[in-house]
């Protein structure tokens, strides 16, 4: 059996090529009947439904869910800004996290290394939406000392996992 990723949070047990098909098929369609998915991967329903089972209660899946093309409910552009804050403080640094997911727009946000702190994905509905966006929620933030915000033109490739057919 061909192992790739040992993890103590799956119970000391390893995740192998069935594991990784199942988890394939879900994240294509999280509705596929169990015995689609064993026809799949060369196993029983049972058999599949353990592996879920315990993936599930390990974390490795932590839930099922529906994708949402953004543009059919009106949001057609997405922003990346980039934040520099004036403090690096626990406290600056927890009070922003907190800002930041009081703003429903805002889908990520990530602390990263290099000349900014944080990288932050927002979804808008144009460019009127983003201004005022900027305006009511995001300058009103204390502690911003920079940021650079740049529009997507073209998403080339979007992945939740490296888990790809």
């Amino acid at each position: 059996m061909e192992k790739f990723m040992e993890t103590s949070d799956y119970h000391g047990k390893f995740f192998d090529q069935q594991d990784q098909a199942i988890l394939r098929i879900l994240l294509e369609d999280s509705r596929t009947p169990l015995q689609e998915i064993g026809k799949a991967v060369g196993l029983s329903t049972t058999s599949c439904w353990n592996r879920i089972k315990r993936m599930t209660d390990s974390g490795a899946i932590q839930g099922y869910t529906v994708k949402v093309d953004l543009a059919q409910i009106g949001y057609q552009d997405t922003v990346i800004v980039q934040v520099t804050l004036g403090s690096h403080s626990q406290e600056t640094l927890n009070e922003f996290a907190q800002a930041l997911e009081s703003i429903p727009e805002v889908l990520e946000a990530f602390l990263i290394s290099g000349d900014y702190d944080y990288f932050i994905r927002i979804a808008v509905k144009d460019t009127r939406d983003y201004e005022r966006l900027l305006r009511e929620q995001l300058y009103k933030i204390p502690g911003i000392r920079h940021s650079k915000s740049s529009f997507v033109l073209r998403t080339l490739k979007k992945a939740d996992t490296p888990l790809t057919r």
